[in-house]
């Protein structure tokens, strides 16, 4: 087949497509029966003439989740309206297409879609190089997030910001909605130390922000090394209240385990708990994130003890792992529209999947583990109060006042109500 051919097949959407080697989490795009009210950072461009990039080369850097209000693969919209002045693609972690596993390193490729080279910023190299910019006077960033911060598609970015500052480069942002809404921030910050490409900038674990937002913040608060000029194409219709279904947008997997827009809340949940060994988070089953369980545990009465516990919004059922046998503990049911505080959630069901499982999650975790473990979380308190047997309600209450001082330093660089 040839580039002609495929790109007339990308402009007619790929909807109904699986992702190969994960049939059974989902199809690729959820569908909603009603017309988008959200247009996109994409749409705003197009609409514009593309005046954000106007005259300038550019560089791209998107994957499968980068498409327009309709459907149609963003790069093939840059590619119709920009011609040759679209020259290099850029991937992050898990590919163009989405489809590389966690952790897995991602070749240099030529894109069969666009037929231009496409850029690995998760193989030997994490940041773009000189090399890379040569043919490039703008980067421009189109990638779904999903509001966790230690989703590296972040990390991506602010790299890339970086790169571009450097290089005297200009950096745009078409911006997305945060699947988690842009209401709920929640969790640990980042304590100095361990920032790491798990933890790129000093945010809560959820943020709140859009990509956009983020890009701002970072530039303002100096969490760039070198800044480039910024430009954020704008949302419209976008609220902070929305979740995904409200925007009438189709969901894209953003990565193998993302498989549909709920799955982020599940991610938020049980992510830094499927860090440690000796556990079952559902990877490796149709719902990936939706279980907390360790060894030996007895479902049931875990099941119990959490529901006593009072979260509001969000339900446990007893599970039975099928993947790894003789692993006890709970299924996950939240509630999307609900505000429930996922961090403290996740903070009981570290605790209590450790506690009640001999804490062999942490006896069973190597030395890389652990260092890995700490950076999702953003210091060495959790692991500490794991051990310790320290209550997890403790680790809640000291993040509150910087989740009070965040949300008055985002303030000026939001967009959106």
């Amino acid at each position: 087949m040839n580039r002609r051919i495929i790109l007339q097949s990308a402009a007619a959407g790929v909807a109904g497509m699986l992702l190969p080697g994960c049939a059974s989490s989902g199809p690729l795009r959820q569908h909603y029966p009603r017309r988008p009210s959200v247009k996109l950072g994409i749409d705003q461009l197009v609409e514009s003439g593309f005046a954000a990039l106007d005259g300038q080369r550019v560089g791209f850097i998107t994957n499968q989740t980068s498409v327009d209000q309709s459907g149609i693969m963003s790069r093939v919209v840059l590619q119709r309206g920009l011609g040759a002045r679209l020259t290099a693609l850029f991937g992050p972690e898990h590919g163009l297409d989405t489809r590389a596993k966690a952790g897995d390193h991602v070749a240099n490729a030529q894109d069969p879609i666009t037929g231009l080279p496409a850029y690995s910023l998760y193989g030997e190299h994490r940041k773009p190089t000189p090399a890379m910019l040569k043919d490039v006077d703008v980067l421009v960033f189109d990638i779904q997030d999903i509001g966790v911060r230690s989703y590296t598609y972040i990390s991506t970015m602010i790299l890339a910001m970086e790169a571009c500052g450097e290089a005297g480069k200009a950096f745009v942002v078409l911006d997305r909605p945060n699947p988690l809404g842009g209401l709920r921030m929640q969790g640990p910050p980042l304590t100095p130390g361990f920032q790491s490409f798990v933890s790129q900038v000093p945010v809560p674990y959820l943020h709140g922000l859009t990509i956009g937002e983020l890009a701002r913040m970072a530039v303002a608060k100096g969490w760039v090394g070198k800044a480039p000029k910024l430009t954020v194409v704008q949302m419209e219709g976008w609220e902070r209240r929305m979740n995904w279904a409200e925007t009438g947008l189709n969901w894209v997997a953003t990565s193998p385990n993302i498989p549909t827009w709920e799955s982020p809340f599940y991610c938020a949940t049980t992510g830094i708990l499927g860090e440690l060994k000796q556990v079952d988070i559902g990877i490796g089953t149709p719902k990936p994130f939706h279980y907390a369980a360790g060894p030996g545990i007895d479902g049931r009465a875990l099941a119990q003890d959490l529901k006593r516990q009072g979260f509001k919004d969000i339900r446990f059922k007893p599970y039975e792992s099928q993947v790894k046998l003789g692993f006890g503990g709970v299924e996950l049911i939240i509630d999307p529209e609900g505000q429930t505080d996922l961090m403290a959630v996740a903070m009981a069901l570290c605790a209590e999947v450790v506690a009640r499982s001999a804490k062999a999650p942490l006896s069973g975790s190597t030395a890389s583990t652990r260092s890995l473990f700490n950076k999702v979380y953003g210091s060495e308190a959790l692991w500490a109060a794991l051990e310790t047997g320290t209550p997890w309600q403790n680790l809640v209450a000291d993040w509150q006042e910087p989740l009070r001082q965040f949300k008055a330093n985002r303030t000026p660089h939001l967009l959106y109500r």
